[in-house]
């Protein structure tokens, strides 16, 4: 069955989207966020490079990453941020290609959430990539309400990202999330039925 890489930016619902999809169409899912932070708690060599790296404040006194401290850190310095990626990103990009080889001879759907899918460069592992959007103000307005990010915070999160424009004109599907979550649950709904028709 095919993979589909589902992407987008911070905050514009591609949580809710994947979580919908999966209900409308079961599947295999990996969700990278949710292995970084894995690979931060429990893989020791990840855990050795990054203690590396950013020292010792990396970590709190129970040994659960400091990820206020990490989250500064890399949006404040460039050369730290990339630092970070490049622990990180070969150990997800190794645990869900795992996951691809295994559920493809399987014969099961794959849903891949990569926030930095085209960031990373992997476009091409995909049957189908999916971008879900929204405008900048509706962007800014839930990372403040929801995550309680500050403005100037929040726009330079936005800024280490590929803008969204430029993500939905090279995704093959869009999901426009700037309304309500019910018009983000039929919109995920068609979407789950024009996948099945592509491969029946």
């Amino acid at each position: 069955m095919p993979s589909l890489g589902i992407t987008g930016g911070i905050a514009t619902g591609k949580s809710y989207f994947t979580a919908r999809l999966l209900q409308c169409l079961p599947a295999a899912h990996f969700d990278a966020d949710r292995s970084a932070h894995e690979l931060l708690e429990s893989d020791p060599e990840v855990r050795r490079k990054v203690l590396e790296e950013f020292g010792v404040q990396a970590f709190a006194a129970d040994g659960k990453p400091n990820r206020n401290f990490l989250r500064e850190v890399v949006f404040r310095d460039e050369e730290r941020r990339k630092a970070l990626e490049a622990i990180l990103h070969p150990a997800i990009r190794k645990t869900w290609t795992t996951m691809a080889e295994k559920t493809k001879s399987n014969g099961d759907w794959l849903f891949v959430d990569i926030p930095l899918l085209f960031e990373t460069g992997v476009e091409n592992a995909f049957d189908h990539v999916v971008v879900v959007a929204c405008s900048a103000e509706t962007q800014l307005r839930r990372m403040a309400e929801l995550r309680h990010l500050p403005a100037p915070l929040a726009r330079k999160i936005i800024s280490t990202q590929i803008d969204l424009p430029t993500k939905m004109n090279k995704a093959h599907h869009v999901i426009w999330n700037d309304s309500s979550p019910t018009c983000l649950e039929q919109q995920t709904a068609h979407f789950a039925e024009l996948l099945r028709h592509y491969h029946a």
